[in-house]
C-alpha cells in the first residue's frame, strides 16, 4: 500500500491583512486569506476569464509571527504546506466543517510596496531544489525551433 500524500502548494495574494492570535500556552498562531486566480474558458463566449479561489491558511511559531509583522493585504506570497479539514460545533448546535491550509513554510514574494500581483521572485517549495539553466547568451536566431 501506498503512503498517503497532503500537500499543497499555492502563490497567490493576501485579501486581508495577517490576524496574529497567541493560543494560551503562548505560542503564535497568524491567519492568512490568499487569493489564487484558475483561468477558465467561458462556455458562451469562449474567452477565457480568472476565476479567484480563496484560501484560509493557518502559519504557527515564529514563522506566523513574521507573516502578521511584515505582511499586508495585497501583498503576494507563496505557501507550502497541507490540507487540514476541521469540524466543529456551532453555538447553535448546528454542525460545521472547513478546510484549511497548514503552512510548512510561507515566502514573502515582491517588495512591501507590491501590492497588486507584483513580485517576480521565484518560490520553490520546501525540499524541492531551484533548478537553474544557463542558456548562455542564444540569441532567437541561434533556437533550432
Amino acid at each position: 500500500m501506498a503512503n498517503s500524500i497532503n500537500r499543497v502548494v499555492l502563490v497567490g495574494n493576501l485579501t486581508k491583512d495577517p490576524e496574529l492570535r497567541h493560543t494560551p500556552g503562548g505560542t503564535a498562531v497568524c491567519s492568512l486569506r490568499l487569493a489564487v486566480n484558475s483561468s477558465q474558458k467561458d462556455p458562451t463566449s469562449g474567452e477565457w476569464t480568472d476565476k479567484p479561489n480563496f484560501f484560509d491558511v493557518t502559519v504557527w511559531d515564529r514563522q506566523g509571527e513574521n507573516c502578521a509583522q511584515y505582511l499586508a493585504k495585497g501583498r503576494p506570497v507563496a505557501v507550502d504546506g497541507r490540507l487540514d479539514w476541521r469540524e466543529w460545533e456551532a453555538q447553535d448546535g448546528t454542525k460545521r466543517q472547513a478546510v484549511q491550509i497548514i503552512a510548512n513554510n510561507v515566502q514573502f514574494l515582491g517588495s512591501r510596496q507590491d501590492g497588486e500581483g507584483g513580485g517576480q521572485a521565484q518560490f520553490v517549495p520546501s525540499g524541492a531544489q531551484a533548478e537553474s539553466a544557463d542558456f548562455g547568451s542564444a540569441g532567437d536566431d541561434d533556437i533550432p525551433f
